[in-house]
């Protein structure tokens, strides 16, 4: 699976385009600020990626140490503001678990961080519809507001960051799927390419392939 592919996958899933892909696509650093993502925010985001990508006869996000990836790509990837967003949502995690299961995330059982999880996910895309409604019109002030402006004053646009779940589980996916662990593990993988085969036999349950 290449990852422009895989990318445009976490997007549909997601509903929101993936944050901080110039990285994986060119290496570069894009944000020139940074946050401080706490060893304790490591590990709960391990858990968090687990429920996401539990190990089952493969191993799960914590395996791939998706809180480390995830540390590196908000501190590497994301706009101050969307830094912001993350580490903020992610700050209030085990309250929010608190409110809807009585406990914290990392003493809470499967079923119920699956169940929390699920309310979040919902939760985020109401949130990003709503923001992308007040976004459209910002954008449409923002444009009127530029073209008055000769292009030295210019700004550019930046739109409110998607809510903090939905960025957790961008990266969960993304991290996971292009890790070694993801790749060599779960997905099928072959060293060194082989030759083409465009009716190679496919059976239902089959794992995809990593390139």
């Amino acid at each position: 699976m290449h990852r422009r592919e895989l990318i445009k996958m976490i997007g549909l899933l997601t509903g929101a385009a993936v944050i901080g892909t110039d990285f994986l696509l060119t290496g570069c650093k894009t944000s020139t600020s940074s946050v401080q993502i706490t060893p304790q925010m490591v590990a709960l985001l391990d858990e968090v990626g687990e429920t996401i990508i539990p190990a089952t006869s493969t191993p799960g996000a914590r395996a791939a140490k998706i809180g480390e990836f995830m540390k590196i790509m908000v501190n590497d990837c994301y706009s101050p503001s969307q830094q912001k967003a993350f580490t903020e949502g992610v700050s209030k995690l085990d309250d929010e678990c608190k409110t809807h299961t009585g406990k914290p995330f990392l003493e809470a059982s499967v079923a119920e961080r699956e169940k929390f999880l699920i309310h979040l996910e919902e939760e985020a895309k109401k949130k990003n519809a709503e923001n992308r409604e007040l976004d459209n019109q910002k954008r449409k002030d923002h444009d009127q507001t530029n073209s008055k402006r000769s292009l030295a004053e210019q700004k550019e646009f930046e739109a409110t960051p998607e809510h903090y779940y939905t960025m957790v589980k961008q990266l969960t996916l993304l991290g996971f799927f292009t890790s070694k662990t993801g790749m060599t593990e779960t997905l099928r993988h072959i060293p060194v390419p082989g030759r083409y085969d465009g009716e190679m036999a496919y059976n239902a349950g089959d794992r995809a392939w990593a390139e």
